[in-house]
């Protein structure tokens, strides 16, 4: 197979139990009690786009779906609006994987930019649609600072992967 240009070394596989406590961590940072602005980034949905696009097969739609559910129970939001959001950002990541893949970081987080810029209007519209007040123009910014934080994420989140197995002077990957 022809390597992607963004990748540089061979990867290990992600462990399920780094990938379930990355989504954990990322809930919880979603959960702390700071005050809920309309700019206030999501690192649960930069974390689901992280995983879905890099490990599709073990991080879909139903998992982004059952935490949607989740935030929608914390934040006392409208039942389902987190839920549906999340899931459209997830088909979207799981049906962009490949192409994603192909860019450095940086163009990668100009593409995942119009993905969490949809899923944070899909949110409002649903607030709109149950009645709730219109965020303002303050909700263009949660999207751009988590495409900023793309970078950051990316490698944070495959850090364990890039270690060798079993370093060895006669093996060289």
């Amino acid at each position: 197979m022809i390597m992607p240009r963004g990748a540089g070394q061979l990867l290990l596989p992600a462990r399920p139990w780094f990938i379930a406590l990355s989504l954990f961590l990322a809930m919880l940072l979603d959960m702390v009690p700071v005050g809920r602005e309309a700019a206030w980034p999501s690192a649960l949905a930069l974390v689901l786009v992280f995983w879905n696009v890099h490990q599709p097969r073990r991080v879909g739609v139903g998992w982004a779906f059952a935490l949607g559910l989740l935030m929608d129970v914390h934040q006392g939001a409208l039942l389902g609006q987190h839920a549906l959001a999340f899931s459209l950002l997830a088909f979207l990541a799981v049906t962009l994987h490949r192409r994603l893949l192909w860019f450095g970081v940086l163009e990668q987080s100009l593409q995942v930019l119009l993905l969490l810029a949809l899923a944070h209007a899909v949110q409002a519209g649903v607030r709109l649609l149950a009645g709730g007040m219109a965020p303002g123009w303050t909700l263009l910014l949660a999207p751009v600072i988590e495409a900023l934080l793309w970078p950051l994420a990316t490698w944070l989140l495959l850090a364990p992967q890039r270690r060798a197995p079993d370093r060895d002077a006669h093996r060289p990957l």
